[in-house]
């Protein structure tokens, strides 16, 4: 019976294509202030205690490795990533912090090999959504922790819960409405419906999976030029854009701007946003095989 990470065919497809790339570094502190209200629930969850060993699955430029290792003073995080911009900006921000019980690692969480039983905790804000095969990347990781050991991953719900997607899509696509993501693609609501996500955790070997609800606005800068650069620089409106002629691009531009300034505030623009906080447990016992 072969090793969950040594196999490299249909069945574990690779995910380099879901690497981020320089906006995602340039923007590193608007992308961490955008999901600021989810990010101090997920932290409340996820519980990091003085010992514990954390690995952080798609941990970009590492804000939620280096608060875990902040709070884990007798152990450990380690982070990891597709992205050599992201982890290059996350090892300096933390050699900026001092921190030196952190780590990080680019790798696809699927097929990696990590050391059996080495973690007590896994995390993950929104980086758990675009494996190619869901029930392969979790048996991975669950491989990778202990016994008794903890997942708790921040996911989008579905997207018509969500107007940061549904508004800038129909926007840009001049008011129809966008085509519902497909069912079991990569793509950020994949974890959206609560069905699927326990059936993926559970195929993996996971058990006590749990959902709590997260409804908090997503911020998207100070005012409509900060947000316009955010948003113009996402891949999936990168895409919308390059699909079509450049005088259709050029008005969907401009509805864009003008979305994106209905949303400003005092304080800034912000969309609504809903997701979830998932938690599970792996059972006491032998570590989960490949499935």
């Amino acid at each position: 019976m072969r090793d969950v990470t040594d196999q490299r065919d249909a069945r574990v497809r690779p995910n380099a294509g879901q690497a981020s790339g320089p906006h995602r570094a340039r923007l590193a502190a608007l992308f961490d202030a955008e999901i600021a209200p989810h990010n101090a629930l997920f932290r409340a969850a996820a519980g990091v205690r003085p010992h514990d060993r954390v690995l952080d699955v798609g941990c970009g430029t590492g804000e939620s490795t280096r608060e875990a290792a902040r709070a884990a003073i007798g152990g450990s995080a380690l982070g990891v990533d597709l992205s050599v911009p992201l982890l290059d900006h996350a090892r300096r921000l933390t050699e900026e912090e001092g921190l030196r019980n952190v780590a990080y690692e680019q790798a696809d969480v699927q097929v990696h090999r990590f050391p059996p039983g080495a973690f007590d905790l896994c995390i993950s804000r929104f980086g758990v959504m675009f494996f190619a095969d869901p029930v392969a990347a979790f048996t991975n990781i669950a491989r990778a922790l202990r016994p008794g050991a903890r997942l708790v991953v921040l996911v989008w719900q579905e997207r018509d819960r969500n107007e940061w997607s549904t508004a800038v899509r129909e926007t840009l696509l001049g008011g129809a409405a966008a085509p519902a993501p497909p069912a079991g693609g990569q793509h950020p609501f994949s974890l959206g419906d609560p069905a699927v996500a326990e059936r993926v955790l559970t195929a993996a070997g996971f058990t006590d999976v749990g959902f709590t609800d997260v409804h908090e606005p997503v911020y998207y800068g100070t005012d409509e030029a900060e947000a316009y650069d955010f948003v113009r620089g996402l891949q999936d409106v990168r895409d919308l854009l390059d699909g079509i002629d450049a005088g259709a691009a050029e008005r969907a531009r401009g509805r864009l701007r003008a979305t994106l300034a209905a949303h400003a505030t005092a304080s800034g623009v912000f969309f609504d946003s809903r997701a979830w906080i998932v938690d599970a447990v792996l059972p006491t016992g032998e570590a989960p095989g490949p499935r």
